[in-house]
């Protein structure tokens, strides 16, 4: 099976799950709609991944025009069930982010109609939300976030963490804990990228 990273499983597993509801091939523009994603030019690089893969194909030979599943896949390279488990996630000091390692079932409702992955939460920082050590957070993917947030926000492009997002100006981004006993932190918007928000929680009391 081809490898893909996570997005562009979601991106492929976007097309294959809705291809019957498609009136005609969406386009790149659509695509960024449905996916929450505010690049294009990201957008584009993943959909040009696909394509060299063999997964997909431009309408009649044109990005703009939409682009579709190409057959053979369609009938013989399912991808796996479920949706990505990506790893552990820091509710706490940052941790490196990691990369998927399976996939895991969840219900319906703990998860958007658009893309999502699964983390197990390391860490006490969340606690007074509610989010404790060993939790399995349900994120849906998208770069953006209202304030108030819980996000997964990557850090100089090399930690992860889950906390509370408050964008507070052009200058300043403070990723704030959910425990009284804990300080938030403060970047540079340069320094952190949004990659999901909250939408689902699960947890184990075995």
């Amino acid at each position: 099976m081809t490898v893909l990273t996570r997005r562009q499983t979601e991106i492929y597993n976007y097309l294959r799950d809705n291809a019957d509801s498609f009136a005609c091939a969406p386009s790149l523009d659509e695509l960024c709609v449905h996916l929450g994603m505010a690049s294009r030019g990201s957008l584009y690089k993943h959909i040009m991944a696909l394509i060299n893969a063999g997964l997909v194909e431009p309408f009649a030979g044109n990005k703009q025009a939409g682009v579709r599943l190409t057959l053979p896949y369609e009938a013989e390279d399912e991808l796996p069930d479920g949706l990505p488990f990506i790893g552990s996630i820091a509710a706490g000091k940052p941790i490196e982010a990691l990369a998927t390692v399976g996939y895991m079932a969840v219900p319906d409702a703990l998860k958007t109609n658009k893309p999502c992955y699964v983390l197990q939460v390391k860490g006490e920082s969340m606690i007074d939300a509610g989010i404790y050590d060993g939790d399995w957070v349900v994120i849906e993917q998208r770069d953006h976030a209202r304030n108030g947030e819980i996000v997964v926000a990557l850090i100089e492009n090399t930690e992860a963490t889950l906390k509370y997002i408050d964008q507070q100006s052009s200058e300043k981004i403070m990723l704030v804990p959910a425990n009284v006993s804990m300080s938030a932190f403060t970047y540079h918007p340069e320094q952190v990228q949004i990659q999901g928000v909250l939408v689902g929680q699960m947890r184990s009391y075995r």
